[in-house]
């Protein structure tokens, strides 16, 4: 029980602006429980989606002061919003992506993305990151 714990906390906490290495724990858990691999994805996949959705709350609901405050007047940031602009919501795709990833999730707020369809699509994109993950070990554990 530890284990999913440390793991949900761990992904929470990497979608959020803290940092935090839940790729690090999901490596660590698989080899911990190879027999449990489908159950610690979804459970990264969960926090991780739910720790985004803690992004997405500050950019609707607090909008560009805390945007502003959190990250300064950055280069990364307009380039951020430049891309959401042309794009939309399939710019949420890139969410898995490090370093950018997190601060898409809170520019979708921001940008008053529906949450319906902002959960679905950052859903598939963290799922999918960590599922790959996931059969990146077993492949080579397994060999």
């Amino acid at each position: 029980m530890e284990t999913y714990l440390t793991l949900f906390v761990s992904s929470f906490l990497a979608a959020t602006l803290f940092p935090a290495q839940s790729e690090a724990v999901l490596v660590a858990s698989i080899l911990y429980k190879p027999s449990s691999v489908f159950h610690l994805v979804i459970t990264a996949s969960v926090g991780n989606v739910l720790g985004a959705c803690v992004n997405w709350g500050l950019g609707r609901f607090c909008s560009r002061p805390v945007e502003r405050r959190i990250f300064g007047r950055s280069r990364q940031m307009d380039r951020l919003f430049f891309w959401y602009k042309r794009y939309g919501w399939t710019t949420l795709l890139g969410s898995w992506l490090p370093f950018i990833g997190d601060p898409l999730t809170l520019c979708a707020g921001i940008m008053r993305e529906p949450l319906w369809r902002f959960m679905l699509v950052v859903t598939i994109a963290k799922s999918a990151r960590y599922l790959a993950l996931a059969l990146a070990v077993t492949g080579f554990y397994s060999s």
